[in-house]
Formats: C-alpha cells, sequence, structure tokens
C-alpha cells in the first residue's frame, strides 16, 4: 500500500480531463438506434446532452465492461422523473399497480443513492432524499436502507447541511419500523415479499437483509448525530446498531453450514438453505473481522453453491428446493440470477477485500462474478440482433430473462396490463452497476475525510490499462489511470491519481493507494 500526500491544485474551471465525449456519444447512438423508446421522463433525444454533463467517463480494453458501464448510465438516466415535488428514481419506467406516488417504490432506493451518487448535479438525489423522508413518499413500503444510501451519498458530494436538515427525519423513520417490525427477539422481522425476494426457499422470519439495512441505518443517524453535534443521540443510535450486530452474529448465524440464514419468527429455527441475501452483512461491514464469517464466501464461487454461469444464483443449487420454474410468480427468488442481488453481493464483496484480512476469496473471483454479471447484460431481439439490456431475473445457466418471458406469454395475445403492460421489466432500475465498477474495480473508496483512497480489485495481469475520468469527489474533479507501459495515456507507468488535471499520487503497480487532498 502507497500513502502519499501531495498539495493538488486548486480546481480550473472549465479544465478537461483526459478521455473525450466521443466514445459515449457513439455509445449512446448505439443504444438509441436499438432501443423501442416506450416510456420516457428524459428522453433518449436529451440522453447524450444529459450523460455529457453529468458522468464520469470510463474506458478499458474490454468492451463488454465498457459498453455496459455506459449502457447503465444510459438507462439509470431515464429514471430521473421531474415532478411538482422535485425530481424522483423510479424502479420501473411503466406504472405498476404495487407502487405509489409518481410511480416510486422504496425497495430499490438504496441502488439509486449509490448509483445515482456519482452524477455530477446534486439536484437530482438532493430532491430524492426530500420526497422520501420529507415529502409524500412511502419509505416503509418494502425493506431498504435510506439513511445509510443518503450517508453514503454524502460521502462522495459532502453536504453537511442537508445531513442535519433530514436528521430528525431519519430518527422517525427508523422508529416506525421498530414500532411496527422489531420482535420480541431484538431483530427485525420481515415477509420475504416485503424484502422483495418473493418465493424465497427460506421464507420470512428474521432475515439477514432487513436487519442489515438497520443496523446500516443506526450507523449512518449516529454518523450524522456526531455532524450534527448531537452526542446523546448518537450514543443512541450506536447502541442500537451494537444490539443489531450481536443479535445477527449470534442467532442468524449457522456455524455448521458457515452462512447467515432466515431465522423462523415463531419456531426460532433456521432454515435449511444457504441464500445468496445472506451476504448482506458485509454490505454494511457488519461481521467480526477474524471471527471466521468470512469462510461463507467460498459459496460464491462454489457450483454447489451460488456459481453459474449467469449467476449468482439466489439460493444454493445443491438444495432440493432449488427451482428455475415458469410457472407461478412470475418473480422467484429460489435459484433464478437476479441484478439487484448480484450488485449487492458485489458490493459486500469489495467491503470484504478492502476491509477484512481473510483468505476464501480474492480479487480474482471479485472480477470475475462481476464478468459474468457485466456479460449478462444482454439480450437477443425476435430479429436475431443482440442488444445491451437489463431486466428483472435471469435463467442462471441460459442468460433469458425469466420475468420477461413469462410476462410476454401472460395471456393469449401477450403483454397484461395488470401485470405492468408491454416490457414491464425492461430498462429495470433495482441494481447497480456504475457504482461496482467505480467502487470496485477501479477502487475508489468513498470516505468521511479529506482523503482519497483507491485499491483497484481488478487483477494487475489481466488488463493493460483503463481510465475512470471526471468523477466529482468531495468538490474535486478526479482522474485515475493504470497504465502497465505508460504509453497509452502519457502519464508515465503504473497507477496515477490527478484532482482538478494535477497529479496527486502515483505508483508503478496496481495498489492501494491513498492521498490527502489538501
Amino acid at each position: 500500500m502507497a500513502v502519499l500526500s501531495f498539495q493538488s491544485a486548486h480546481a480550473v474551471k472549465g479544465a478537461t480531463g483526459i478521455l473525450s465525449h466521443t466514445k459515449l456519444k457513439s455509445y449512446v447512438e448505439r443504444f438509441n438506434a436499438d432501443d423501442e423508446e416506450l416510456y420516457a421522463n428524459i428522453p433518449n433525444s436529451k440522453a447524450y446532452r444529459f450523460l455529457q454533463a453529468n458522468i464520469p467517463l470510463f474506458e478499458c480494453p474490454d468492451e463488454d465492461f465498457e459498453r455496459t458501464y455506459y449502457f447503465r448510465w444510459w438507462t439509470y438516466r431515464k429514471h430521473i422523473r421531474e415532478t411538482p415535488e422535485g425530481y424522483v428514481i423510479t424502479e420501473f419506467l411503466p406504472e405498476v399497480s404495487w407502487s405509489r406516488k409518481y410511480n416510486t417504490i422504496s425497495c430499490p432506493s438504496g441502488h439509486h443513492f449509490y448509483e445515482g451518487r456519482w452524477l455530477h448535479n446534486p439536484v437530482y438525489l438532493d430532491d430524492y432524499a426530500k420526497f422520501w423522508l420529507r415529502g409524500e413518499g412511502m419509505p416503509r413500503q418494502y425493506s431498504c436502507w435510506l439513511a445509510d444510501a443518503i450517508y453514503a451519498r454524502h460521502l462522495v458530494n459532502p453536504d453537511p447541511g442537508l445531513m442535519v436538515e433530514l436528521l430528525d427525519s431519519m430518527v422517525e423513520n427508523y422508529e416506525a419500523w421498530e414500532k411496527t417490525k422489531l420482535g420480541e427477539l431484538g431483530l427485525f422481522y420481515q415477509i420475504d415479499d416485503r424484502d422483495g425476494m418473493e418465493v424465497s426457499i427460506g421464507g420470512s422470519g428474521y432475515r439477514a437483509t432487513i436487519n442489515s439495512y438497520m443496523y446500516g441505518d443506526a450507523k449512518a443517524i449516529a454518523r450524522i448525530a456526531r455532524l450534527a453535534g448531537r452526542a446523546g443521540l448518537e450514543e443512541k443510535f450506536e447502541a442500537k446498531a451494537a444490539k443489531i450486530k450481536s443479535l445477527l452474529l449470534s442467532r442468524l448465524w449457522d456455524p455448521k453450514d458457515k452462512f447467515f440464514k432466515v431465522l423462523d419468527k415463531t419456531t426460532l429455527e433456521k432454515a435449511d438453505v444457504r441464500e445468496q441475501h445472506g451476504y448482506t452483512p458485509w454490505y454494511f461491514n457488519l461481521p467480526e473481522p477474524g471471527e471466521g464469517y468470512e469462510s461463507a464466501w467460498k459459496q460464491l464461487v462454489d457450483p454447489g453453491g451460488f456459481h453459474a454461469p449467469y449467476g449468482p444464483t439466489t439460493a444454493e443449487q445443491r438444495h432440493p428446493g432449488f427451482s428455475i420454474s415458469y410457472e407461478g410468480h412470475e418473480c422467484q427468488w429460489n435459484g433464478p440470477s437476479w441484478p439487484l442481488a448480484t450488485s449487492v453481493t458485489l458490493t459486500a464483496l469489495a467491503n470484504v477485500l478492502n476491509n477484512y484480512e481473510q483468505d476464501a476469496i480474492g480479487k480474482r473471483d471479485y472480477f470475475e462474478t462481476l464478468q459474468i454479471y457485466t456479460r449478462s447484460h444482454l439480450m437477443q431481439r425476435e430479429d436475431g440482433k443482440i442488444v445491451p439490456w437489463i431486466d428483472e431475473n435471469l435463467h442462471p445457466y441460459t442468460g433469458k430473462w425469466i420475468a420477461r418471458t413469462r410476462l410476454k406469454n401472460w395471456k393469449e395475445g401477450g403483454w397484461s396490463d395488470q401485470k405492468g403492460g408491454k416490457e414491464r421489466g425492461k430498462d429495470y432500475n433495482h441494481s447497480s452497476y456504475c457504482d461496482l465498477i467505480i467502487t470496485g474495480l477501479v477502487g475508489l473508496r468513498p470516505r468521511a475525510d479529506n482523503v482519497v483512497e483507491v485499491n483497484p480489485l481488478l487483477p494487475e495481469v489481466l488488463w493493460d490499462y483503463f481510465c475512470l475520468d471526471q468523477v466529482r469527489y468531495k468538490g474535486r474533479v478526479l482522474t485515475i489511470i493504470w497504465d502497465r507501459t505508460g504509453e497509452k495515456y502519457g502519464r508515465g507507468k503504473g497507477l496515477t491519481i490527478l484532482a482538478d488535471g494535477k497529479t496527486i499520487a502515483h505508483s508503478p503497480r496496481l495498489e492501494c493507494i491513498i492521498v490527502e487532498l489538501l
């Protein structure tokens, strides 16, 4: 690890970066040409102008990664909706019957903030945060991690004033969860459907999902309380987080199967199945390092566990209840691969590789799982053309989109209006991808202090170069370059970090760099 400190230059208004927008424009033109634009908030005709003004640029030698990065920004843009209460972010583009005001659904909101925190214009997520906590949103319709996600956004684009403004509303939301979902055991319980995980094998009960979310929210509220100078509130929520952590580790961990499992609320018996959502605690760095919990990660790369050509699967494949069904509910969590679960798992795995000393899993496993996820963003149209695509759930062995197939054939003549109409899942916004590239593969790790930490999870031998450019971070514009030979970008051999166009750190190797922004 290289620990460096340099005096950074003042930002130069209008300064250009390393990458041009030419490649972005080419991708947008391709995406627009291949798209059947059924629904629009920000329409395709304005897509390039919006993305040019708002997103970091990315270049690498693997076109699958590069294309998918821009494709996911292109789809995210579609979901930014202007309303009389400001901007909101939607999950589905068509109106669905289970959504609430402005077609919003709380379940994916955490992903929306983690992904959208890299947008250059802060107004979209400013408004969205206020909508959930001070507007007419329904944040407890589904499990979600609002306080944590809004604070995670603050780490990238600091706004202490907004954090303090929303603090009491975060506390009110947390306490409302306690009144409705805190069980006698001291843990939170949830119906699997309200976790967004219908027809799961482990079913409802005390789940690692909602308890991890509540732990993450409690930690975030404590940190914001510290910003606000409210020591008593900080202490109160640190205590809540500590209690959840202790109970989750002691009651939901199965030492025999070495995995976090669902605990039945009535019988207090653990489910007999490992499910992918058991990785959720690491999304919030909850498990105690050095206690052996990391052994659970061996299941991610085990073909009897979760590994599959278009996985990970949502349940371990060795379990008799594992199923890929085209009958019953179109959204099942008993086997199919779900992008929303994959993005949680990859965020959690990046935390493991950054914050835990362990030998259960490594960078190569991270890259290969991310590569599988990347290459699942495709669909073959009826005319035979393969186009970029994101939808609800996948067949883990073929890569075909299950819910889409089911919904398309739901009734004679095609799509059912009661199920959301034509192409309900097209451009589905209930996962992250760009954040995984930025914070995982490239390795920019958001922090509360005035420090840039970059720890790429790309194995050094795989790519000769990458560049992440025009990243807005703590009021600066960052560029992160890996150039094995020094000939691609002309900034020297190795890993280089620039702030406002000036080099602030360099290492000849692809390793962790920590540098203070002065």
